[in-house]
């Protein structure tokens, strides 16, 4: 059918262009054409099939809970998890305002712990490699909470030398270890399975978390996507604390 009427429009043009040679076109004969060039591209819109329906993200969401590293009391009833970019601003927003009223009323408290997962958006961020290296470097000399913290507050300065200075002038961690961890890459498989896991569960923005109840090596609990304000968090946590 499209073809069709693509044959179709193209005869008539020929024909109104054959006619328009042969005498002056008049006014209402132009606006019988344009009448005319408008029904039909309406005609072939209405033969392009529907595009498909954008994918939702569930309100819920069921993911690991088990990690290297957690950031509050081990036994915590609840787990947030945090897919993160270490140059993304809302994470850095997120980090800044956000994160440390969660840790006063929430972690310090013994009711939530942390995990992070890392999601370098790499096309966009071009230091969040190395920026999420940096912090796992850091980690191996027991400084990964540290790290991530002298990341964050420093988001626009997350070259390689700025990354060795955090870690050796502001962490005093020995430098020679740091820079061969760097260089080597020694966290780059582990990244990048992390990559691999967010985007098996559909999350490719940041920051993203899932707050939920802790439970063996799972957390399924409410999906936040963005850096939303601090009552989002509060609601969700307040719920299943309530819950639990």
């Amino acid at each position: 059918m499209k073809n069709l009427l693509v044959a179709i429009l193209g005869i008539f043009i020929m024909i109104v262009s054959g006619a328009t040679l042969a005498a002056p076109m008049t006014k209402d004969q132009g606006d019988a054409i344009l009448k005319e060039l408008r029904e039909i591209k309406q005609l072939l819109a209405r033969q392009q099939p529907p595009a498909p329906p954008a994918q939702q993200m569930p309100q819920t969401m069921t993911v690991k809970g088990d990690a290297k590293y957690v950031f509050g009391k081990s036994d915590a009833p609840l787990t947030m998890v945090e897919f993160t970019d270490y140059q993304c601003p809302f994470c850095g927003r997120f980090e800044a305002t956000t994160f440390p009223e969660l840790k006063k009323n929430y972690i310090d408290t013994g009711k939530l712990r942390v995990i992070l997962r890392d999601l370098p958006l790499s096309d966009m961020h071009p230091f969040a490699l190395k920026a999420a290296q940096s912090v796992h470097c850091a980690g191996d000399q027991g400084k990964f909470w540290e790290m991530k913290e002298l990341v964050f507050r420093n988001q626009n300065k997350l070259d390689a030398d700025s990354l060795t200075g955090y870690a050796t002038r502001d962490l005093a961690l020995n430098a020679d270890t740091f820079r061969k961890c760097m260089a080597d890459g020694k966290h780059l498989k582990e990244i990048g399975n992390e990559v691999k896991y967010a985007q098996s569960l559909g999350i490719t923005g940041t920051p993203t978390f899932i707050v939920g109840k802790t439970s063996g090596d799972s957390v399924e609990g409410r999906l936040i996507v963005g850096a939303q304000p601090l009552p989002a968090f509060e609601a969700a946590i307040n719920e299943m604390l309530d819950q639990h």
